[in-house]
Protein backbone atom coordinates (compact mmCIF):
# COMPACT_ATOMS: atom_id res chain seq x y z
CA UNK A 1 0.00 0.00 0.00
CA UNK A 2 1.18 3.53 -0.74
CA UNK A 3 -0.02 7.13 -0.96
CA UNK A 4 0.30 9.78 -3.67
CA UNK A 5 -1.21 12.94 -5.10
CA UNK A 6 -3.98 12.74 -7.71
CA UNK A 7 -1.39 14.34 -10.01
CA UNK A 8 1.44 11.82 -9.51
CA UNK A 9 2.23 9.65 -12.53
CA UNK A 10 1.91 6.10 -11.17
CA UNK A 11 2.82 2.74 -12.70
CA UNK A 12 0.11 0.47 -14.12
CA UNK A 13 0.60 -1.80 -11.10
CA UNK A 14 -1.05 0.87 -8.90
CA UNK A 15 -4.78 1.12 -8.25
CA UNK A 16 -5.70 4.74 -7.54
CA UNK A 17 -8.11 5.02 -4.61
CA UNK A 18 -9.28 8.52 -3.80
CA UNK A 19 -9.53 9.45 -0.13
CA UNK A 20 -10.31 13.11 -0.75
CA UNK A 21 -13.74 14.72 -0.54
CA UNK A 22 -13.82 15.10 -4.31
CA UNK A 23 -11.85 14.32 -7.45
CA UNK A 24 -10.06 16.63 -9.88
CA UNK A 25 -11.91 17.55 -13.07
CA UNK A 26 -10.97 15.39 -16.03
CA UNK A 27 -9.54 12.55 -13.93
CA UNK A 28 -9.02 9.46 -16.09
CA UNK A 29 -11.44 6.60 -15.52
CA UNK A 30 -10.42 3.57 -13.50
CA UNK A 31 -9.91 5.15 -10.10
CA UNK A 32 -11.90 4.07 -7.06
CA UNK A 33 -13.00 6.11 -4.04
CA UNK A 34 -12.95 5.21 -0.35
CA UNK A 35 -14.99 8.02 1.19
CA UNK A 36 -14.63 6.66 4.74
CA UNK A 37 -11.08 8.11 4.82
CA UNK A 38 -12.05 11.54 3.45
CA UNK A 39 -11.81 14.45 5.89
CA UNK A 40 -14.92 16.04 7.35
CA UNK A 41 -16.58 19.30 6.32
CA UNK A 42 -14.17 21.17 8.60
CA UNK A 43 -11.17 20.33 6.38
CA UNK A 44 -10.77 23.88 5.01
CA UNK A 45 -11.56 25.85 8.17
CA UNK A 46 -9.86 23.93 10.99
CA UNK A 47 -6.45 24.90 12.29
CA UNK A 48 -3.78 22.23 11.92
CA UNK A 49 -4.23 21.19 15.55
CA UNK A 50 -8.03 21.04 15.20
CA UNK A 51 -7.74 19.11 11.93
CA UNK A 52 -5.45 16.50 13.51
CA UNK A 53 -7.78 16.04 16.47
CA UNK A 54 -10.92 15.88 14.32
CA UNK A 55 -9.40 13.53 11.75
CA UNK A 56 -8.13 11.08 14.37
CA UNK A 57 -11.37 11.16 16.39
CA UNK A 58 -14.23 11.76 13.94
CA UNK A 59 -12.79 9.87 10.97
CA UNK A 60 -10.17 7.30 11.96
CA UNK A 61 -11.56 6.79 15.47
CA UNK A 62 -14.79 5.41 14.04
CA UNK A 63 -13.11 2.96 11.67
CA UNK A 64 -11.78 -0.58 12.11
CA UNK A 65 -8.25 -0.61 10.65
CA UNK A 66 -8.50 -4.33 9.81
CA UNK A 67 -11.67 -3.70 7.78
CA UNK A 68 -10.18 -0.63 6.12
CA UNK A 69 -7.11 -2.58 4.99
CA UNK A 70 -9.28 -5.45 3.73
CA UNK A 71 -11.57 -3.05 1.85
CA UNK A 72 -8.63 -1.27 0.23
CA UNK A 73 -6.96 -4.53 -0.80
CA UNK A 74 -10.22 -5.76 -2.33
CA UNK A 75 -10.72 -2.48 -4.18
CA UNK A 76 -7.19 -2.73 -5.58
CA UNK A 77 -7.93 -6.09 -7.19
CA UNK A 78 -4.38 -7.43 -7.00
CA UNK A 79 -2.69 -4.10 -7.74
CA UNK A 80 -0.97 -1.86 -5.19
CA UNK A 81 -3.62 0.23 -3.40
CA UNK A 82 -2.55 3.86 -3.78
CA UNK A 83 -4.43 6.29 -1.55
CA UNK A 84 -4.61 9.69 -3.21
CA UNK A 85 -5.76 13.24 -2.56
CA UNK A 86 -4.76 16.69 -3.77
CA UNK A 87 -1.60 17.87 -2.00
CA UNK A 88 1.71 17.30 -3.76
CA UNK A 89 4.77 16.20 -1.76
CA UNK A 90 7.74 18.49 -1.49
CA UNK A 91 5.86 21.68 -0.68
CA UNK A 92 4.95 23.28 2.61
CA UNK A 93 1.66 21.38 2.67
CA UNK A 94 0.86 18.31 4.70
CA UNK A 95 -2.03 15.99 4.05
CA UNK A 96 -4.37 13.58 5.83
CA UNK A 97 -2.89 10.68 3.85
CA UNK A 98 0.17 11.00 6.12
CA UNK A 99 -2.16 10.50 9.09
CA UNK A 100 -3.62 7.40 7.41
CA UNK A 101 -0.08 6.05 7.05
CA UNK A 102 0.58 6.70 10.75
CA UNK A 103 -2.75 5.13 11.80
CA UNK A 104 -2.24 1.97 9.72
CA UNK A 105 1.31 1.62 11.01
CA UNK A 106 0.28 2.09 14.65
CA UNK A 107 -2.62 -0.37 14.44
CA UNK A 108 -1.45 -2.97 11.91
CA UNK A 109 2.27 -2.45 11.46
CA UNK A 110 1.76 -1.64 7.76
CA UNK A 111 4.45 0.49 6.12
CA UNK A 112 2.56 2.92 3.88
CA UNK A 113 4.98 5.24 2.06
CA UNK A 114 4.40 8.10 -0.36
CA UNK A 115 5.13 6.92 -3.90
CA UNK A 116 8.74 7.84 -4.71
CA UNK A 117 9.56 8.97 -1.16
CA UNK A 118 10.97 7.12 1.84
CA UNK A 119 9.28 7.12 5.21
CA UNK A 120 6.07 5.75 6.65
CA UNK A 121 4.12 6.20 9.85
CA UNK A 122 5.84 8.92 11.92
CA UNK A 123 8.25 9.64 9.04
CA UNK A 124 5.67 9.89 6.24
CA UNK A 125 6.55 12.87 4.04
CA UNK A 126 2.97 14.25 4.12
CA UNK A 127 2.44 14.01 7.88
CA UNK A 128 1.86 17.34 9.66
CA UNK A 129 5.20 18.48 11.17
CA UNK A 130 3.85 18.30 14.73
CA UNK A 131 3.32 14.52 14.32
CA UNK A 132 6.59 13.71 12.53
CA UNK A 133 9.38 11.96 14.41
CA UNK A 134 12.97 11.53 13.20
Amino acid sequence: MQTASWYTKLPDTSQVIGISRGTPRGMAKGYRQYKALAPGPWFKTATTEEYIELYFTEILGRLDPVKVEADLMTMAGGKTPTLVCYEKPGGADWCHRGMVSLWLHQHLGIEVTEYGHPGFGEQHVMLPPSLRRP
